[in-house]
C-alpha cells in the first residue's frame, strides 16, 4: 500500500520504546488520526480508532497486573483510585507527551489548523492506538513489557499516596503542558474562629476562573479547588 510520508517516521519509536514492529501497517495505522482518514477515504485504509479501544483494554489490564504485584499490602479500593489516575486522559497524555506522539501523527487539514497535535485527547488516543498495535503484533507479554518501562516511574511506594489525591500537582503539569501557563490559586475568604477557620480558595488560568474550593486550612482548599478545576478543563 502507497503510505504518505508521516511527519515524522514512526520506525523511530523502535529505539525509544525497544520494540520492533513485524506488521509495519499495524504502526503507521497507530498514527492515522480519523480526521485525515476522513478527507482521504478513497485511499481504503483505516484510522486508528480500533486500535485506540484495544489499547484501552490492554493498558487498564496491565497497569492492574503491575499494581497487583508492585502494591501487595494495598487494598482493592485504593489500588482502583490509582489505576484510574494512570490510565485518566491526563495520565496517558504525560507519557505519550514523554514520547512526543503528536510528531508522528497524520492529521486532517481541520486539526492541523487547531494545533491538533497538542491536543491532550488526541494525544492520549494515539498513545492507546500504539499499545493495542503492539499487543496485536507481539502479544500481552511485549505489551506488559513496554507498560510497565514507560509507567515505571509512577509505579513507585513513594509516589501512590500522593498520587491518589495530589490534585495540585496534576492541575500544575496539566496546565503547564496543555496551556503553557501555571495556574494561580487565591484566597477569597476566611470564615469561623481561629481555632475552626474554614477557606475559601479559587484557582485561575490566565486571569480566567476555573474553579473553587473550601477546606479546613489553605492546603484542602486547594485541593478541592484544583480537583473541580480539573473537572472543568477536561470536560
Amino acid at each position: 500500500m502507497n503510505n504518505p510520508k508521516f511527519p515524522k517516521n514512526p520506525d523511530t519509536l523502535a529505539t525509544i520504546l525497544d520494540y520492533s514492529f513485524n506488521n509495519q501497517e499495524l504502526i503507521l495505522q497507530a498514527f492515522r488520526h480519523p480526521s485525515y482518514v476522513y478527507e482521504r477515504d478513497e485511499l481504503g485504509i483505516s484510522d486508528n480508532q480500533r486500535l485506540e479501544f484495544l489499547g484501552d483494554a490492554v493498558i487498564s489490564l496491565a497497569i492492574s497486573h503491575l499494581l497487583m504485584e508492585s502494591f501487595p499490602e494495598i487494598k482493592e479500593g485504593d489500588l482502583s483510585k490509582y489505576r484510574a489516575s494512570l490510565v485518566s486522559e491526563s495520565g496517558l497524555y504525560h507519557i505519550a507527551h514523554e514520547l512526543r506522539l503528536g510528531d508522528y501523527l497524520l492529521l486532517g487539514k481541520g486539526e492541523e489548523q487547531t494545533n491538533g497535535r497538542k491536543k491532550p485527547s488526541i494525544i492520549s488516543d494515539a498513545f492507546e492506538a500504539l499499545i493495542g498495535a503492539i499487543y496485536l503484533d507481539g502479544g500481552f507479554a511485549e505489551a506488559l513489557r513496554i507498560i510497565a518501562k514507560l509507567f515505571s516511574p509512577l509505579l513507585n511506594k513513594t509516589n501512590l499516596g500522593k498520587s491518589l489525591n495530589d490534585f495540585k500537582t496534576e492541575l500544575q503539569e496539566y496546565s503547564q503542558d496543555t496551556f503553557q501557563s501555571p495556574p494561580e490559586y487565591r484566597v477569597e475568604k476566611e470564615t469561623g474562629p481561629d481555632h475552626n477557620k474554614t477557606f475559601y480558595i479559587s484557582v485561575y488560568l490566565k486571569k480566567k476562573l476555573i474553579g473553587r474550593g473550601k477546606g479546613k486550612n489553605k492546603k484542602e482548599a486547594e485541593q478541592n479547588a484544583a480537583k473541580e478545576a480539573l473537572a472543568c478543563l477536561k470536560k
